[in-house]
């Protein structure tokens, strides 16, 4: 191996334990309370080093936020493997998502990016970039698969999307904010709103 590459390798994984160390102490301290002396005691690194990959807090947050958005990518594939029905592939998108959106961990992010959009404009816009619209890009991609296949849809993919997002978003929301006081959906509620969109969308 290289010694670029072994450097490149090593700087990769040094860059993975410090977004992990930084995720557990917001989630455990919140933004304002975590420091990122506290991250480099936690993951063995340096200050050097997080000003050279993330620039400096908020660099740091927006990593460890759009780590999270990528796992969304990533049960998007999964549902869709396997099965290029709609009403198949949508269901099975709908418990990931809900379980992964209302997940502890996912929530006390959300806590702390609700906070931190608050008093910084700026970040809650560059969340938005890096986050909500890489997920929806990805479900973009797979309606419009579905329309080229021929499924005929009750409105454009945009508000199809839209609409399907803004049920787990709403949970997700009403959760982080009641912090459980709230009632949630059972699986066979969740089964029977998925149901309910695809209807409304035409799809089933």
């Amino acid at each position: 191996m290289k010694l670029a590459e072994y450097e490149c390798g090593r700087l990769e994984k040094r860059r993975d334990a410090i977004i992990a160390a930084a995720r557990d102490l917001f989630i455990e301290n919140g933004y304002e309370r975590t420091t990122l002396g506290q991250v480099v005691e936690r993951s063995g690194g340096s200050l050097a080093t997080i000003y050279k990959l993330f620039e400096n807090k908020d660099g740091l947050l927006s990593a460890v936020v759009f780590e999270s958005a990528a796992s969304s990518e990533l049960l998007i594939k999964k549902a869709v493997a396997g099965s290029s029905d709609p009403a198949t592939v949508l269901h099975r998108l709908a418990r990931d998502l809900r379980d992964s959106f209302l997940s502890n961990d996912v929530l006390a992010l959300v806590r702390v990016v609700i906070a931190r959009s608050v008093s910084d404009v700026d970040f809650a816009r560059k969340f938005y970039e890096k986050t909500a619209s890489t997920t929806r890009a990805s479900l973009q991609d797979l309606f419009e698969h579905w329309q080229r296949e021929g499924h005929t849809m009750s409105s454009t993919p945009f508000v199809l999307i839209e609409t399907f997002l803004s049920m787990f978003l709403g949970d997700t929301h009403k959760e982080a904010i009641t912090h459980g006081a709230a009632p949630q959906l059972s699986p066979e509620e969740l089964d029977a709103r998925t149901d309910l969109f695809l209807r409304g969308a035409g799809l089933l």
